[in-house]
């Protein structure tokens, strides 16, 4: 019996104890958290407002979105900092805390950190932004979406292709905007007529491309070669039919070349250095003649 007395004691002395406490700081706790619940809603409302309010001035998608979400995160901590301080928390030791891991975690994820601040380079210098071709380390595709890590794009065949942001940081950038350029070329004997020639490949080109292209087709003797002439072409495609077009644009090339008989030159005797197949996927300058 004196145990179970005891025990009654013991929970009397924590039921007074909570109730104690909820009666003294019930109302501080209740009072922050409907606080910090009600400013999150507030914060969200500012940051999404925040990026409308920049797409509707036309300012870039990426650019908005990294906009609205800085000043949500800045109000964010801030919110932190005043329920901390409605809960009579000092956050003096938190701050340096926060400094203490930020410095460790700086140290163990350079790589990370190092596509963050490229990304963020990225967004404010936009070289590029979402929908132009770009070709960078190699790889060409229409920007997708960029965010602070990793940039992605998607490739002709629709595959997508992730550039960490460090890999595009001070590399050569090729952007085509919302067009590539298809070059080719070919050699046609010196004695040729040549005007007629370039106005024939001028015709094949316009049947097979888009009449509404930005810009026209170029034709024109490009360069010299011992006994012959360079004749080049450079044609605007969309991006994401660069290989498709090239294909059928060459194609229209050859075949107009063949119904009017006009060869190709031919270097007889001669031995040529060949690039491999392999190399780019555009335009290699006429081989040497050995």
């Amino acid at each position: 019996m004196e145990k179970v007395n005891e025990n009654i004691d013991t929970v009397s002395v924590w039921v007074n104890l909570a109730v104690d406490f909820a009666v003294e700081y019930g109302f501080q706790i209740l009072g922050a958290l409907v606080f910090l619940i009600f400013g999150l809603l507030v914060v969200n409302w500012i940051g999404n407002r925040l990026i409308n309010l920049a797409l509707a001035r036309n300012i870039d998608v990426t650019l908005s979105q990294f906009m609205g979400s800085a000043v949500k995160f800045v109000l964010i901590i801030l919110l932190i900092i005043i329920t901390l301080g409605n809960f009579g928390i000092s956050i003096a030791p938190l701050i340096a805390l926060a400094g203490a891991v930020t410095f460790g975690a700086t140290l163990a994820l350079q790589g990370p950190i190092s596509n963050f601040g490229a990304g963020v380079a990225i967004i404010l210098t936009r070289p590029f932004v979402v929908g132009n071709v770009i070709t960078v380390h190699g790889v060409s595709g229409v920007v997708d979406r960029i965010t602070l890590g990793i940039t992605f794009l998607t490739g002709e065949d629709g595959e997508q292709i992730a550039v960490p942001n460090k890999e595009i940081v001070g590399q050569v950038i090729v952007n085509s905007m919302e067009m590539r350029i298809v070059e080719s070329n070919f050699c046609i004997a010196a004695t040729g007529d040549t005007e007629r020639v370039i106005k024939i490949v001028h015709e094949a080109i316009m049947k097979v491309v888009d009449a509404d292209s930005p810009q026209q087709p170029q034709v024109g003797i490009q360069d010299f070669t011992y006994g012959g002439l360079i004749i080049g072409t450079r044609v605007w495609v969309p991006g994401l039919k660069y290989f498709e077009d090239r294909y059928v644009i060459n194609g229209a090339i050859y075949a107009a070349l063949r119904e009017n008989d006009i060869e190709l030159m031919q270097f007889q005797g001669a031995g040529l250095a060949l690039p491999p197949l392999n190399e780019g996927t555009g335009p290699t300058a006429p081989p040497p003649i050995l």
